[in-house]
């Protein structure tokens, strides 16, 4: 496992990376109360988040931005595992740096996450949802940056003030939000089935007819909720998992685009370079 921990203005920045053969458990704790937003990236690790004798529980962390108030008593452990490797990155700031924090930013987390501002327990959940591809790809760069030095400090800078942009962004969009409950619900069921399923997915009907909603929501609402279509959500997914696999050379090139639905090798190196800004061959290991 590895933490890294970067100061940016009144942030604190914990980039955590692991991984591991078999089952093992990473346990960490804050110093003081924070306010935090946490971004999970690829490994889909599982979440436990312990404080007093209650306990809540997160097994679909993939992609997911987690805010939260957590004081010196919260643990959160994450169950790392081969297939569910460990990418947390939490932009964090104390309560005693709420007030200093720039004007606008300050704002946002006051009018926003009120309730983490004024927290009432231990712990205090607030708005999580599960991001966007445009986030997901902040993340996924972050994680996976060859730069270093002052110019890994530069791009950090750039790449969490452009997250936190998006994150208060949704947060404004979720508060306009039309879409009842119980078919948010259904569409979230959707979207893990297409993860679930990248080499065979089903069709737009088939995914209508399992989520028990029908096309036209599915499709309008899809969008609304997740900010693509629904197929161009799967080709997102597609590509990141096979930048995954071929980054962690757990797969050839080749191997991963048969993975991911991809029968023409050409087709699934010009998908790639168009999402990431370069071909699968130049990834460095």
């Amino acid at each position: 496992m590895t933490r890294d921990i970067i100061d940016i203005s009144d942030f604190t920045i914990l980039v955590e990376t692991g991984e591991a053969e078999k089952p093992t458990v990473d346990a960490c704790l804050f110093d003081e109360s924070v306010i935090a937003v946490a971004f999970y990236g690829s490994g889909n690790v599982d979440l436990k988040v312990k404080y007093g004798k209650a306990e809540k529980q997160f097994s679909h962390t993939k992609g997911l931005a987690l805010s939260f108030y957590a004081d010196h008593e919260v643990e959160f452990v994450h169950t790392v595992s081969a297939n569910k490797p460990l990418e947390c990155l939490v932009v964090a700031t104390s309560m005693n740096s709420i007030d200093k924090l720039p004007e606008l930013e300050g704002e946002l987390f006051g009018e926003m996450l009120n309730q983490l501002v004024k927290p009432k327990d231990h712990y205090v959940e607030g708005p999580s949802f599960f991001m966007t591809p445009d986030m997901q790809s902040i993340v996924d760069q972050v994680f996976h940056t060859q730069y270093e030095g002052k110019a890994k400090m530069m791009f950090f800078r750039s790449q969490i003030n452009t997250l936190l942009a998006h994150f208060f962004g949704q947060l404004s969009l979720m508060s306009e939000e039309t879409i009842p409950s119980e078919e948010r619900q259904k569409l979230e069921l959707a979207k893990n089935i297409l993860i679930n399923n990248l080499e065979h997915p089903p069709s737009l009907s088939e995914l209508s007819k399992e989520i028990g909603l029908n096309t036209f929501k599915l499709k309008k609402n899809f969008k609304e909720l997740f900010g693509v279509p629904v197929f161009k959500y799967l080709q997102n997914e597609r590509l990141t998992t096979a930048d995954e696999l071929i980054r962690s050379k757990k797969m050839t090139i080749q191997e991963a685009a048969w993975h991911v639905g991809y029968d023409s090798l050409s087709s699934f190196s010009n998908a790639f370079s168009k999402k990431f800004g370069f071909r699968p061959s130049e990834i460095k290991g």
